[in-house]
């Protein structure tokens, strides 16, 4: 049925389009002319799509709206993520909005598959509907699960619960698992309607409960790659010899300068190192930022670098890291130690009393380290003012307090631009040696942490910097403005709090047309510093924005309130850090000439794409490791009662984060004493006979009811309020004990 209120719309937007004095507009723009309400964006985005597909309108590489050629546009393409019930979403590069596909018009599509889309003429809720037309490919090849034998045959119950069916094994195909095995099973046959997918077990990696057995079950499950072959471990010891004068030919000689590293204990892959000094008669720091130039030992295009571009990053799990590189490199000639001589890239630069950078120079250079150093000793140093561990490092403490000064003015000057600082704990999970969780504690952001961090923030900026103004082929690291509905919803939350944003306003009601700055973001965690609500805002703060990618275009980072930004210092664990070191030497040696820009330009894109996909597979399985171990450890404490905070209201109950970053739910069904309804235009939970109201942010106690571990779900509910102080003292020190 044609929607007639649609069809006048996209009359309205081709004629405007058709106008010989239209100027092509960006999404926003065009909103504004045609006075599109903030809650009709949603909507008016949906139309233009459809234009778009219809080919009645196009779109700019820069993202701004003309009149297109008339000719239907070749079927969406994207990727299909499924869910247990039958129904999924196609996610569409490029596009914030996914499409969702209801349980018949799926059309045979397995998870991950790509597929082609046709938008359905009508939606059933606010999301945009579309049926699958085609599968271009499958995405999922390998699948990790739990065995059980079922008399002449087996199946294989998968892991990933996005996944609906279990997969038919034949007997023989089995390779003998018996029933309770974790094994990986390639899938032959992708199944139908009627039909089970089929597969063949290709690896056992254990008994369930076996030591590690877990997470190796999420690292197969990601196809992770974890062994290197024989082939690259011989190519890497080839290439870590020592380093001889023929290396140090034509390099900037810093042997003599006075730097360190500064890593945590188990650190043994050192790829940066740092030296300050300060100049009273020009009123100069000089700060040396120094990273291990690994691209001297990874030639493009050699088995080495096709193997750390495939892996894209190191993954750190939490009992385990999958290197980029194998260890011969990344924790022998490549890494940094200590009185041993190395090859290095170094930007080397001059920073004037405000923070600002007046000066710098990028080099190859030789460097040898002085003093391996611990985030914990310089703290010691700096923060503690500890005389023993002073004296052990007399020599150097001049400069470590010559680093701390220079740090705070690079901060100053970063957040005076209105650079957003995610200052919340990260988690840190303790295993015994059966693998098993013992203690979850926050990482500890010291001074140490910081300066380091802004010493590598300062080198990355002024590395990409250099590149895009030279108009070099080059891979940049963007981070885009947050949709503004989004922000919308995170404003609501902090009115519920009394908080708000200026350019958003208070009750959720944008006060201005401006997009909204990094620096209102910023005066926001400035205000809700040393809160109880702190951490929780700034994680769902973090939530709202968009997630930084690998780009060939410098198209600026919002979070940190630049416009030149790329990832530089870390190229024994990023791929990104070490294409660009490549181009930096060529560049350097007067090497970069049209012809290698030519290569570059064809080969940047899929660099840049293929680390974001990385990286974020990387992130996913980081994050699944997490959650089972959290989950693990709250299961042998069910029954036990904690103090957190409501992270999340939904119409089916509410989420409560602890103070040892675990989040679980409390479900409605389990809220007793009243029925309780879910209000979406305030955010709450509030009971019919009462009127209690549970709102985002509020502190509450909850018991451990129940866990889930193939879901790796934590289920609470909540401790009577009347009984909130009884026992508090003893609940607490339960508390403290599981959290520290």
């Amino acid at each position: 049925m044609i929607n007639k209120a649609d069809e006048k719309r996209k009359k309205i937007i081709c004629s405007l389009m058709g106008d010989e004095l239209y100027v092509p507009m960006k999404e926003k723009e065009l909103a504004m002319l045609l006075q599109v309400q903030e809650c009709d964006r949603q909507e008016f985005r949906r139309i233009l799509q459809e234009l778009l597909i219809e080919g009645l309108i196009d779109r700019t590489a820069k993202g701004k709206y003309v009149k297109g050629s008339g000719k239907k546009k070749e079927p969406v393409t994207g990727t299909f993520i499924s869910n247990a019930k039958g129904f999924g979403f196609v996610e569409i590069e490029g596009s914030d909005e996914d499409l969702f596909i209801p349980k018949d018009m799926v059309n045979g599509a397995f998870h991950k598959d790509t597929v082609e889309v046709e938008l359905l003429p009508e939606s059933r809720g606010n999301r945009r509907e579309a049926r699958i037309t085609r599968i271009v490919a499958h995405g999922l090849h390998m699948v990790v699960g739990t065995y059980e034998k079922v008399s002449k045959f087996g199946f294989v119950r998968p892991d990933n619960t996005k996944l609906a069916a279990d997969i038919f094994v034949p007997d023989e195909r089995s390779k003998g698992a018996v029933t309770g095995h974790k094994v990986v099973v390639e899938i032959t046959e992708y199944g139908r309607a009627n039909k089970s997918p089929e597969g063949k077990v290709v690896e056992i990696l254990g008994h369930a409960g076996d030591p590690g057995v877990d997470i190796m079950s999420i690292v197969k499950g990601y196809e992770l790659p974890c062994e290197f072959s024989e082939k690259l471990m011989n190519q890497a010891e080839r290439v870590a010899k020592p380093v001889s004068e023929a290396d140090m030919a034509g390099r900037k000689d810093l042997r003599a300068l006075v730097c360190v590293t500064i890593d945590g204990e188990d650190a043994k892959d050192l790829d940066d190192a740092v030296s300050v000094a300060y100049d009273d008669a020009a009123g100069l720091y000089h700060l040396g930022v120094h990273i291990a130039d690994v691209s001297n030992y990874v030639q493009e295009n050699s088995a080495l670098d096709r193997e750390a571009k495939k892996r894209g990053t190191s993954v750190y799990l939490t009992d385990r890291v999958i290197p980029m590189l194998p260890h011969t490199l990344s924790n022998g000639i490549c890494s940094l130690n200590a009185g041993e001589e190395r090859l290095a890239l170094s930007c080397l630069m001059q920073i004037d009393t405000t923070g600002k950078i007046v000066n710098y120079e990028l080099a190859e250079s030789v460097i040898k380290v002085s003093r391996r150093m611990t985030y914990t000793a310089v703290k010691k140093i700096l923060e503690d003012k500890e005389e023993a561990e002073r004296a052990v490092y007399a020599d150097f403490v001049p400069m470590f307090e010559q680093m701390a000064e220079l740090s705070k003015l690079l901060r100053a000057r970063r957040m005076k631009r209105g650079a957003i600082d995610f200052d919340f704990p990260e988690s840190k999970i303790i295993l015994d040696a059966q693998g098993h969780p013992t203690e979850i504690k926050p990482y500890e952001r010291n001074t140490a942490n910081m300066l380091i961090e802004d010493f590598m923030l300062a080198a990355n900026e002024t590395v990409a910097q250099h590149f895009c103004w030279l108009e070099a082929p080059f891979v940049y690291r963007v981070h885009d403005k947050p949709d503004a509905e989004k922000i919308q919803k995170l404003n609501i939350f902090i009115n519920n709090l009394g908080y708000y944003m200026k350019a958003v306003g208070r009750k959720g009601k944008k006060v201005s047309d401006e997009e909204i700055h990094p620096g209102e973001i910023q005066k926001l965690l400035r205000k809700i510093a040393g809160t109880p609500e702190e951490a929780l805002v700034s994680r769902l703060t973090l939530r709202s924005m968009k997630q930084a990618h690998y780009s060939t275009e410098s198209s600026g980072h919002f979070g940190l309130a630049c416009q030149f930004y790329c990832h530089f210092t870390s190229p024994i664990r990023r791929y990104p850090d070490l294409q660009i070191h490549r181009i930096m030497k060529e560049q350097l040696r007067g090497r970069l000439t049209v012809e290698r820009m030519a290569h570059y330009r064809e080969i940047l894109d899929d660099v840049a794409k293929q680390s974001s996909d990385t990286e974020r597979r990387a992130q996913e399985a980081e994050r699944e490791t997490d959650k089972l171990k959290k989950a693990e450890y709250m299961k042998e404490r069910i029954g036990q009662e904690f103090d957190g905070v409501i992270s999340g209201i939904t119409a089916w109950g509410m989420y409560v984060e602890l103070s040892n970053t675990v989040e679980g739910m409390v479900h409605v069904s389990r809220m007793s004493g009243d029925y309780f309804y879910y209000n979406e235009s305030t955010v709450e939970m509030t009971g019919e006979r009462t009127g209690r109201t549970y709102r985002l942010g509020e502190p509450v106690r909850v018991r451990v009811a129940e866990v889930e571990m193939q879901l790796r779900a934590v289920d609470f509910e909540l401790v009577e309020e009347e009984n909130n102080e009884q026992g508090s003292a003893e609940a607490g020190g339960e508390q403290q004990e599981s959290v520290s």
